[in-house]
């Protein structure tokens, strides 16, 4: 890369990085954000005990200085389980909408790109937007299984027909542009064209859905665990916590209380990063 091209490309950051960090929202999202990773990182070095450590004689004990979050029927200390239910509720928004993205972004791209294909993909892609997605999810999770990457598939289809709307949109605008055209009269290939300069110039409404859809896949996994197709226990997804913690809800209600504010932090900040990271990149709102 050219001295001038990482000049611009720091240019170009620089400015995106001013224009997010006005919003205080986005930015307080953000650091919640980078502090519940950092906390799934590091959740063997942060939780006091681990997240199946049983003891009958600590069972049920309401949040103190010792439990700050108490223990539930088995003796677990619930703060331990929410630090390590971080690693499976980000780890499943993360590679979720990663599938999402991958295999949205790459029928996005065919069908904007090659007309031909354009009606069967988008025809295939709105027969699953007809099925409601959680529905649909429930439907993978119950034909493949409850474990944790079978959930992260779940989750990551059937959000696909999304990102393939959003990358075919992002494409069509971006395929009749000049310097598209200048390249494909010097001689590039289809390949080529597609690799380093569509791909390159539609990433930014693939970027904001990813971030949004990043909060619903926690939502999704958590519902998908809560109603018994996710992961099982004793593995400390928040959801799966709602779930266990639901038959004591009268008599212990932090069981349910705490995962259920964990999932709504996590989500609330994925979106208002989401939303800043709309404003920032979106050319029309440039301030």
């Amino acid at each position: 890369m050219s001295k001038s091209k990482k000049a611009a490309k720091h240019t170009m950051l620089s400015e995106i990085w001013r224009r997010f960090r006005k919003n205080r929202q986005a930015v307080v999202g953000l650091v919640v954000l980078v502090l519940f990773v950092l906390i799934a990182i590091f959740a063997d070095v942060i939780a006091p005990y681990g997240f199946d450590d049983q003891d009958a004689s600590r069972a049920q004990i309401a949040p103190c200085a010792e439990f700050i979050f108490g223990t539930d029927n088995l003796g677990r200390d619930v703060f331990s389980r929410i630090i390590y239910g971080s690693r499976y509720s980000l780890s499943i928004g993360f590679l979720a909408v990663g599938i999402s993205v991958i295999t949205g972004g790459f029928l996005g791209i065919i069908a904007a790109y090659y007309p031909k294909l354009d009606n069967i993909i988008m025809r295939t892609m709105d027969l699953f937007m007809a099925i409601p997605q959680m529905l649909l999810a429930m439907c993978i999770v119950s034909a493949l299984g409850g474990s944790l990457f079978n959930l992260m598939l779940a989750v990551g289809l059937s959000s696909t027909p999304k990102f393939a709307r959003v990358v075919r949109a992002s494409v069509l605008s971006t395929r009749e542009q000049e310097f598209v055209e200048a390249a494909r009269a010097i001689g590039a290939g289809n390949l080529r064209i597609i690799w380093h300069h569509i791909l390159p110039n539609s990433i930014s409404p693939l970027i904001v859905q990813a971030t949004l859809a990043m909060a619903g896949a926690i939502i999704s996994a958590s519902a998908l665990s809560f109603l018994g197709f996710g992961i099982q226990a004793p593995q400390p997804e928040w959801g799966a916590m709602l779930s266990a913690g639901r038959k004591y809800i009268r008599t212990l209600p932090y069981l349910t209380v705490i995962p259920g504010l964990a999932i709504m932090v996590v989500v609330y900040a994925l979106n208002v990063v989401g939303d800043g990271l709309r404003d920032c990149l979106d050319p029309r709102l440039k301030k």
